[in-house]
């Protein structure tokens, strides 16, 4: 697929695949924010709150061991299916459906065996994930109108096409994931393989030298995620976060302050795939919120 699409002063996005979402997506733009790794910590507590489908990851992987090394590769694929060419993307799409099918976790109460591909967990960590990149995202500041935001879930159904969920079956708007929530709300419970997340969120492995960072700095940003959970969420876990009104300015604090580091020093940052898409795209596809008032 070629595309071309010219702005306003004579810059133009350059022939080349734009991949599923395009330049003039609201994901484009709001991936490239910053605050989008305090809504991946979000997504964690929040996914771990679903008793089956955090049972699948903890049975199925070593989470403490390797929690970094997910992180990333979670990182790596949101990247690939928003910035990167529509192949890479349907091939990202193909390999964690693959994993995905081979995969089962035992409750260990019944002895009932599950896939973890079943529709309703890959729904539930498709939702948690993307309403807490919206939810932190406007909650900081990002500027998104109630119509941009719909267009932003409405576009979800995309990647929600790529674990291997029927897109019609995805909330497309905030109403649809508002009532989605409300429904699975009796499902959730803090298991102790919740309890297990939430202690490796607040004390991930480090070496010993970066401790002190780690109190510092990291301790930081998960009780922000943290605190941005739903009232609900704070409940089950059972641990009291801030009043609404002062984790909104937390977050908006926080969200002024990353978005004051120049972009092109933190797309440096691994996995990159921002300048990848520039790249190949052109200056013109270069994600900047105020491309949403066009």
């Amino acid at each position: 697929m070629l595309w071309r699409q010219v702005e306003a002063g004579g810059t133009g996005f350059e022939a080349g695949d734009p991949g599923l979402f395009t330049p003039d997506s609201v994901t484009w733009q709001v991936h490239g924010d910053p605050m989008m790794w305090v809504a991946g910590i979000r997504a964690l507590y929040l996914q771990a709150l679903h008793p089956r489908a955090v049972r699948g990851v903890m049975q199925n992987s070593d989470f403490r061991r390797d929690a970094w090394g997910r992180l990333m590769r979670t990182a790596n694929f949101v990247g690939t299916t928003t910035y990167g060419t529509t192949e890479a993307a349907e091939k990202a799409g193909a390999r964690v459906r693959k994993i995905h099918s081979m995969l089962g976790a035992t409750d260990p109460a019944t002895g009932e065996r599950h896939g973890v591909d079943e529709p309703d967990l890959l729904l539930w960590v498709h939702c948690a994930e993307i309403d807490s990149y919206l939810h932190v995202a406007r909650r900081s500041g990002f500027p998104l109108t109630d119509e941009q935001a719909d267009r932003y879930l409405s576009e979800h159904r995309v990647s929600a096409r790529l674990v291997g969920l029927d897109p019609e079956a995805v909330p497309a708007n905030q109403a649809e994931m508002a009532a989605y929530f409300e429904k699975v709300r009796p499902e959730l419970a803090a298991t102790t393989e919740a309890r297990e997340v939430d202690d490796f969120l607040l004390r991930p492995p480090t070496h010993p030298l970066l401790v002190p960072a780690r109190e510092v700095l990291w301790r930081r940003v998960a009780q922000l995620a943290y605190a941005a959970l739903p009232p609900y969420a704070h409940e089950l876990y059972g641990r009291k976060a801030p009043e609404p009104t002062t984790v909104t300015r937390q977050l908006r604090a926080t969200g002024t302050l990353l978005r004051c580091v120049p972009a092109r020093l933190r797309w440096q940052l691994p996995p990159k795939h921002i300048l990848r898409a520039m790249a190949r795209l052109g200056p013109g596809s270069r994600p900047a919120p105020y491309k949403l008032g066009r």
